[in-house]
């Protein structure tokens, strides 16, 4: 079987272009479709662990802004033409989702040899029914799961015994609001075990409005359709073993790596970041098998690949930020909420900003949240002809842009 497309990605982008949900959207469901047809059948041998495509991707926007579940399936809906993919339920608890992995497991050969895998993908329309954040066992095992280590894995309980997976793998993509995250994410999730192993994207704006998209499709979009359906199933089918890095591409490994750890010192004592900065090497690595699949067929990673793959997670390392700024402290909230507000105007009448605001604070806590959002240098208070705005700086930071590493 050829390749019908010369990249799976691009020629994605294409097919979903008049689709009003933003790029960062469909290039990373677009990973997640690749990661999906992938499965356990490539990994990185690192000795002592294995690093396999396998990813946790959230996409977070309010409700109504960007159409998240649906931009979602525009790809996992090619995913699910593809023979052999095996999808888990989209709302689970860990004794369902160990049951269905265990349901999935096949054999295929490698190098005249049999392995064993138990893969699923997932896709969650609403992620509040599929994790509940203070449910610390269905936590440990998806962070237990994403590091796809070879193997039996078990869990064990009081009551049902023991649960044996051989080689399990999981895959997921799931869609949420700010809202939920702010609500259901306790504070110290953030850089933990769970949200240093998951891509956050996150959008507040469409790309473009199309009231009517069928009407702009163009007549070969059913022939786009199935030349994704018959590239997912190559790329399923073909890619089978281990990926390796040329030396080009090891000593560009070896140089980024050292200089994350040196830019980044400051960080690897935070709770925020330090899990982050530990999984990063993990992410681009696994991004890098993705993007070279979508591509080619030859297995071996040039610079090339691990340097686009950086560049796609600095652009989602802006997000994540934004993502993690909902998790805070309830005391914090009142100027989280303002700031969401100033920064969306960038700039407004002070009694025009206290009028959306007037429901969810008190006048003490308003002007405190100006007075925290001016000492952050986020905002500032101007006097134009007599009256106050509030004006957003553009001075937000994003700690984690130069996050550019795991351990295992």
């Amino acid at each position: 079987m050829a390749r019908d497309l010369s990249n799976w990605i691009e020629s994605y982008q294409d097919y979903s272009q008049f689709s009003e949900a933003p790029d960062s959207f469909h290039f990373w469901t677009s990973v997640a479709a690749i990661a999906g047809a992938l499965r356990r059948h490539v990994w990185i041998d690192m000795g002592y662990f294995q690093w396999t495509p396998n990813f946790y991707i959230v996409f977070v926007a309010p409700p109504g802004i960007v159409s998240k579940s649906t931009t979602a399936n525009i790809g996992m809906n090619l995913l699910r033409e593809v023979p052999g993919i095996h999808f888990g339920p989209d709302a689970v608890t860990w004794q369902s989702l160990i049951q269905s992995l265990g349901s999935s497991g096949e054999a295929f050969e490698y190098q005249n040899q049999m392995h064993t895998m138990s893969s699923i993908t997932i896709v969650s329309s609403e992620f509040g029914t599929f994790l509940n954040p203070n449910d610390r066992e269905m936590v440990d095992v998806l962070v237990s799961l994403w590091d796809g280590q070879i193997g039996v894995w078990e869990k064990r309980t009081k009551t049902q015994g023991d649960d044996a997976i051989t080689n399990p793998w999981i895959n997921l993509i799931a869609c949420t609001t700010p809202a939920w995250i702010q609500g259901n994410f306790p504070e110290y999730m953030i850089g933990g075990g769970f949200t240093s192993r998951t891509i956050f994207v996150y959008a507040e704006e469409k790309r473009r409005l199309e009231a009517y998209p069928k009407d702009k499709l163009p007549k070969d979009h059913l022939l786009k359709r199935a030349g994704l359906i018959h590239d997912l199933e190559h790329i399923a089918t073909t890619l089978i073993g281990e990926y390796k890095l040329s030396k080009a591409a090891t000593a560009w490994g070896v140089d980024w790596y050292e200089k994350l750890y040196e830019r980044n010192k400051d960080d690897l004592t935070s709770d925020r970041f330090a899990g982050y900065i530990a999984r990063k090497q993990t992410h681009l690595h696994k991004v890098a098998m993705v993007l070279c699949a979508a591509e080619r067929d030859t297995m071996v990673l040039e610079p090339g690949d691990l340097m686009a793959a950086e560049g796609h997670l600095l652009a989602s390392e802006d997000a994540q930020d934004r993502v993690f700024s909902r998790i805070v402290a309830p005391e914090a909230r009142p100027s989280n909420a303002l700031l969401d507000v100033v920064r969306r105007a960038r700039r407004i009448e002070k009694s025009a900003l206290y009028t959306k605001l007037f429901t969810q604070m008190t006048a003490e806590q308003f002007k405190t949240a100006i007075d925290s959002c001016i000492q952050a240098n986020l905002a500032k208070v101007i006097n134009n002809d007599g009256k106050i705005y509030v004006v957003y700086t553009g001075k937000e930071t994003a700690p984690q842009k130069n996050l550019d590493a795991d351990t295992g």
